[in-house]
């Protein structure tokens, strides 16, 4: 950021999730994926929230035309929700079989994109679909 660059407005991004089976989804993603817990709370009527921590966020805002594509690349047909939620990892295919293993669906495997990543895509817990993956370059 250069000297006389305003101060950033936002300081961090948090996407919320709504899951049927709490546990299971938390399970997943703390235990199965590695984020680390930073923050639980709960309240009335069973009201329960777990805050991991997922590193650096960025927001991706993609027009229907590029959000095809990335299907394409990835999975070679349409099969992305509105909403897809993507983590870089060190290594695509173990953190893919771990996934598996835990409950994921693959719906394909870790595939080199033409932006030299190695991408994975599952169908995860709290009926979200994610991309794993790997910076090659």
């Amino acid at each position: 950021m250069a000297a006389d660059s305003p101060a950033p407005v936002v300081r961090q991004l948090r996407l919320v999730v709504e899951a049927a089976d709490h546990e299971a989804a938390v399970a997943f993603f703390r235990d199965a994926l590695g984020l680390p817990e930073e923050a639980a709370f709960s309240g009335e009527g069973d009201a329960r929230v777990v805050i991991l921590d997922a590193g650096r966020a960025t927001l991706e805002i993609a027009n229907p035309a590029q959000k095809r594509m990335i299907d394409e690349v990835e999975v070679g047909r349409q099969v992305a929700p509105r909403i897809r939620v993507a983590f870089e990892v060190d290594d695509t295919e173990a953190t893919t079989a771990r996934l598996v293993a835990a409950g994921a669906s693959e719906i394909a495997p870790p595939t080199r994109t033409p932006w030299q990543s190695l991408n994975s895509r599952l169908d995860a817990p709290a009926d979200l679909q994610i991309t794993i993956f790997q910076e090659l370059t």
